[in-house]
C-alpha cells in the first residue's frame, strides 16, 4: 500500500501556523499557500529520475545531471487547489495544468463532479493532484478516480492539512497513490471540517468568507 508522507520541514511548520491564524488576511494567506506548495513540491519530486549530460563550463567540460525527461502535470481540485498552482509552477514551469471541479453536498458530505479537463497527454505524465485540505477524503478520492478513468495511473496527492480520516479514506480507495501532507490534525467536527484546521481554504484564498 502506498504511504502518507508528512513533510515537517521547519519552514513548512512555520508557514502552516501562519495560515491557521484567523487574523491572517486574504493577501497574506494566498501568498503563504503559494509558498507552502512550492516547499512541498520540492520534496514531492525528490524521486524524479536523472540522467547524466556533458556541459561546457567557463573552465572545462563537466559531467553533470539533469531531469531525465520526466513529464509532470498538476491538477488542482477547484476551487481551493488553484491557490497552490503558482507555487508548483515556480519550480516546474514546464508542467501542464488540468482542472477538476467537485463540490461537497452539504447534506451527504459526498463529492459531486461538475468539471474535469486534463492535458491531452495526461496519461503519459506524472500527475500531482493539489488541494489544501484533506477532510473526509471523499473529494480527493473521487478526483483521483476521475483521473484514473481517463487512463492515468501515475498520481500523487498533495494536501497542506489532512485529517486521519481523510488519509485513511484515500489510502483505502487508492492504495497506489502516495499522499503528501504538511500537517495531520486531530479529526473532523460534525460539519466535516478539519479540527483545528484553518476554516474554509477556498473562502480564505478568495475572500468569500
Amino acid at each position: 500500500m502506498a504511504s502518507a508522507h508528512i513533510l515537517d520541514h521547519p519552514l513548512l511548520q512555520h508557514k502552516v501556523s501562519m495560515i491557521r491564524d484567523k487574523n491572517t488576511g486574504t493577501k497574506e494567506f494566498r501568498e503563504l499557500v503559494k509558498e507552502i506548495a512550492m516547499l512541498m513540491v520540492y520534496e514531492v519530486t525528490r524521486d524524479m529520475p536523472l540522467k547524466e549530460v556533458e556541459v561546457e563550463t567557463p573552465i572545462t567540460t563537466a559531467r553533470t545531471k539533469v531531469i531525465a525527461g520526466k513529464m509532470v502535470g498538476i491538477v488542482p481540485v477547484l476551487r481551493a487547489g488553484l491557490g497552490m498552482v503558482e507555487g508548483v509552477l515556480n519550480l516546474i514551469p514546464g508542467a501542464k495544468v488540468g482542472h477538476i471541479g467537485l463540490y461537497r453536498d452539504p447534506e451527504t458530505f459526498q463529492a459531486v463532479e461538475y468539471y474535469c479537463k486534463l492535458p491531452v497527454d495526461a496519461e503519459e505524465r506524472e500527475l500531482i493532484v493539489l488541494d489544501p485540505m484533506l477532510a473526509t477524503g471523499g473529494s480527493a478520492a473521487d478526483a483521483i478516480s476521475l483521473i484514473k478513468k481517463r487512463g492515468c495511473n501515475n498520481i500523487k496527492l498533495v494536501n497542506i492539512i489532512a485529517s486521519p480520516e481523510g488519509i485513511e479514506a484515500v489510502r483505502k480507495a487508492h492504495p497506489d497513490v502516495d499522499v503528501y501532507v504538511a500537517a495531520v490534525d486531530e479529526g473532523l467536527n460534525d460539519h466535516a471540517y478539519i479540527v483545528p484546521g484553518l476554516g474554509d481554504a477556498g473562502d480564505r484564498l478568495f475572500g468569500t468568507k
